[in-house]
């Protein structure tokens, strides 16, 4: 299994190139935690998670997948560059609180990355050159 970090991923320059590092090719309704949810959202709304939350937005800047001038407006998600075991959150592993393994993303891309579908990416806006808007 390949170990997926900030380091690497911040020398890929491209959205695309850094999707494809992190993507992951679940299944949409594949189970993660089942009945033990609860688990996972008691870890996501820790002190010790919002404080590192808060630490990987302001090294982003906010943008989608790290990448400067794509901010994200909206709702910001911490994306876990390596899935999370139940294991590792009941034993308070802590490389799940280290920013090398966590990235910013919106919610489009975050879905994306777990179901390996490049056609859940937002779509960059259209680059616009003069005479574009000539009606003939």
């Amino acid at each position: 299994m390949m170990i997926r970090s900030y380091t690497e991923v911040n020398k890929l320059k491209t959205f695309l190139e850094r999707y494809e590092y992190l993507k992951l090719n679940s299944s949409v309704g594949e189970t993660t935690f089942g009945f033990d949810r609860y688990i996972n959202q008691r870890f996501y709304t820790s002190k010790k998670w919002t404080r590192v939350r808060d630490i990987v937005i302001l090294r982003d800047n906010g943008c989608d997948l790290g990448i400067k001038d794509n901010e994200i407006f909206g709702k910001i998600f911490i994306h876990h560059m390596n899935p999370i075991s139940l294991e590792e959150l009941e034993e308070e592993n802590p490389k799940i609180l280290e920013p090398e393994f966590l990235i910013t993303v919106s919610h489009k891309t975050h879905l994306a990355i777990h179901y390996g579908d490049q056609n859940l990416l937002p779509i960059p806006p259209i680059e616009r050159k003069t005479g574009d808007t000539c009606l003939w």
